[in-house]
């Protein structure tokens, strides 16, 4: 293996679920739970699709400086109507590797880019705001239980 390789395949500390957001219909406003069950297509009462993107992952550490961009303090997460908010651990770090979730294995796979709402969520710029700091989407590995507190650790 290559000093490359090497470093590409270490992570500094385990990060944690800080939040996780159901979206029951498009359009629909965004439910908080402190747990749920992720089925092979998706969290339990979320409208995510199966597959590569049933699962939306955003990095807490991003609300900042998307709230930075709006001239805002804050921006809480609903806002960015992804499904789970993790802290303490890089996602892009992630791409395509397997990441423990509580009970659940999931996979990152692709970039997930704003949508038109965030524009109407947060106004003119907003769509600018979000680019580069949407998240990721990822397919379930492996269904199980997941709760706000759960570490989150790549395998």
């Amino acid at each position: 293996m290559s000093d490359l390789h090497d470093m590409i395949a270490r992570w500094a500390q385990s990060g944690a679920l800080c939040w996780i957001g159901l979206r029951p219909a498009r359009g629909a406003d965004i439910t908080a739970v402190e747990t749920v069950e992720v089925t092979q297509d998706g969290l339990t009462g979320d409208r995510g699709r199966a597959g590569k993107r049933a699962i939306t992952l955003m990095q807490a550490e991003h609300l900042p400086v998307i709230a930075a961009f709006l001239g805002r303090e804050t921006v809480p997460p609903e806002m960015l109507r992804r499904n789970l908010l993790v802290e303490g651990i890089n996602l892009a770090g992630l791409k395509a590797r397997e990441v423990q979730v509580g009970n659940a294995v999931l996979r990152p796979t692709t970039i997930c880019a704003p949508c038109s709402q965030m524009e109407r969520a947060f106004g003119h710029g907003g769509y600018a705001a979000v680019r580069g700091h949407g998240g990721w989407c990822a397919e379930v590995v492996t269904p199980g239980l997941i709760r706000v507190g759960d570490a989150v650790t790549p395998l």
